[in-house]
């Protein structure tokens, strides 16, 4: 990368954070460090740019899971989880609130660099095509359905609403960014916060199934998100961006 990226750094454990703070500084990263929550906030609200936020799970006042749930509330910035614990289950709950990543102290240092690199250039690839859209608080419209990204709701032709988990919104607003264009299953893993590896990386397709039992007509016969042999998923409509004059994307 040709500009050293802004990591912040929570763990109220002083030793793991001067420790991580000076093997990511050898490694080319600027680093920020936060021993808890409101400190991690602050941080977040002061900084224009933090490009990756590594934080620990067990922490005084709120404990890591709720922080992620905070951050993915407000931004995309990606997150990677720390734990003393190697159950799964802590893994399950990390993902699903948001995080990016999950990673069991002990760790070996240089395959933290490695996931860090790895999530900061999918970020890279994809341009951030969600913070783009949410910042200016845009409607999505396709096939007669329109996607509110200044509320996270999507309504119907005929004005119903229509629940979304954060996570079908998080994969819609992908294809929706991306329309007309085949996305892999490794692209919309990589690109949305429900990425996950290994046993968890069927959850793109069960993803899709449900947005598909919640837009299309026949969901067994779908023709808004179709299914490309070999290739993955694409949205075959075009989309419609609506603010106070409308464009096409």
């Amino acid at each position: 990368m040709n500009v050293a990226a802004n990591l912040l750094i929570v763990d109220d454990d002083l030793e793991i954070r001067e420790l991580l703070a000076e093997v990511l500084q050898n490694y080319g990263f600027k680093v920020i460090l936060a021993a808890d929550g409101e400190e991690m906030l602050g941080h977040l609200s002061t900084h224009s740019k933090i490009d990756l936020v590594i934080l620990d799970v067990m922490l005084p006042g709120q404990d890591g899971f709720s922080l992620c749930r905070n951050i993915r509330a407000k931004s995309e910035v990606p997150i990677i989880m720390l734990t003393a614990s190697g159950d799964n289950t802590d893994k399950v709950v990390g993902l699903e609130c948001g995080a990016d990543d999950y990673v069991t102290k002990p760790f070996c240092t240089r395959e933290l660099v490695a996931r860090i690199r790895a999530i900061l250039r999918r970020y890279a690839v994809t341009d951030h095509p969600h913070e783009e859209i949410l910042q200016s608080e845009k409607q999505l419209i396709f096939s007669g359905w329109c996607l509110d990204t200044a509320t996270h709701r999507l309504w119907s032709s005929d004005n119903i609403e229509i629940s979304l988990s954060n996570g079908e919104y998080n994969l819609l607003l992908m294809f929706l960014t991306h329309p007309q264009r085949v996305l892999s299953r490794d692209q919309l893993l990589e690109c949305t916060k429900n990425r996950s590896a290994g046993p968890f990386d069927r959850s793109i397709d069960i993803q899709v199934s449900r947005i598909r039992q919640k837009i299309e007509i026949d969901p067994k016969d779908p023709k808004i998100i179709i299914t490309v042999r070999g290739g993955g998923y694409m949205l075959a409509t075009k989309v419609q961006v609506k603010t106070q004059a409308t464009e096409a994307v």
